[in-house]
């Protein structure tokens, strides 16, 4: 039996503030490339390059915005993924499909990237190498004073691509590779699958989004006032103009993160489930 909603909330807060503390230094690699509209850099020469010119201190900037941002938001991932999925079917009368679990995913994403936005936008101002603000509070004041409080909501059009399609292909994923998997007959064997699971989710997720992420990390480190076209438009121009390879920029650290992440996030969710289902009890052991 499903647990109630406040559950899968916290479940989902509890797994995305772990994957981040382990995995952000990559997200920071991936913005810099995403920026880049130059000749392309390796993954471990960004790395490289960061910290010989700024500091290691530097794989951390803009930590703040989505570690405050990732308690609500992989709640919010995971919370909506299990409502939309009672919701299509028909709070479990209908058996779930590799399209419905598809959708169900999808839907989820949309949900999160209404509460995403300006949290991306102030952590990719944070992370640009040319970045001149002191911290999360002062992007938001100065871009606020600038532009007004919307203009935090910048790139919220390509930030709704991102969340569909990786939740999309995310969920989808889980869904399918789950049920090509041995069956689980011990906890640790239950471990297993779901990282297996997640990471193979969070892989096929990453290939679907990047190039709407390219294009979210230029639209957002864009000065205030730019006119920002939409997503595939500009997906368009950046392959005719930088080749098609350019919408993969920063793939590497970003796959890095979220294939291992995606693992990690599953792993975590279920493994707090199961306590929270051990606490409670019936029905929901």
């Amino acid at each position: 039996m499903s647990l109630p909603f406040q559950y899968q909330f916290a479940a989902g807060a509890i797994a995305g503030i772990t994957e981040i503390l382990c995995l952000y230094p990559l997200d920071v690699v991936k913005t810099r490339q995403q920026l880049s509209t130059g000749k392309a850099i390796g993954m471990i020469q960004t790395f490289k390059d960061i910290i010989r010119a700024e500091g290691t201190g530097r794989l951390y900037r803009g930590l703040v915005p989505p570690l405050m941002l990732e308690a609500p938001k992989r709640a919010l991932k995971f919370a909506a993924n299990d409502s939309f999925g009672k919701l299509y079917t028909s709070d479990g009368a209908t058996p779930m499909t590799p399209m419905l679990s598809i959708f169900t995913g999808m839907s989820a994403g949309a949900t999160e990237s209404i509460i995403v936005t300006p949290f991306e936008g102030v952590k990719i101002r944070l992370q640009d190498k040319n970045s001149t603000y002191t911290g999360a509070l002062d992007v938001i004041k100065k871009v606020s004073a600038e532009a007004g409080p919307m203009a935090l909501y910048k790139g919220m059009e390509a930030t709704f691509w991102r969340h569909v399609l990786w939740n999309g292909g995310y969920f989808g994923c889980i869904f399918q590779v789950r049920g090509y998997l041995p069956k689980a007959d011990t906890k640790g064997e239950e471990l297993r699958n779901n990282f297996i699971a997640g990471a193979i989710g969070g892989f096929v997720g990453t290939a679907l989004n990047t190039p709407a992420d390219v294009w979210k990390s230029r639209a957002q480190s864009a000065p205030s006032g730019s006119k920002i076209g939409w997503t595939f438009i500009e997906i368009g121009k950046i392959a005719k103009n930088e080749g098609v390879g350019a919408l993969y920029r920063g793939f590497t650290p970003k796959v890095l993160r979220l294939a291992p992440g995606g693992g990690v996030l599953l792993l975590v969710v279920e493994a707090v489930l199961g306590g929270f289902r051990t606490l409670l009890g019936p029905p929901y052991v």
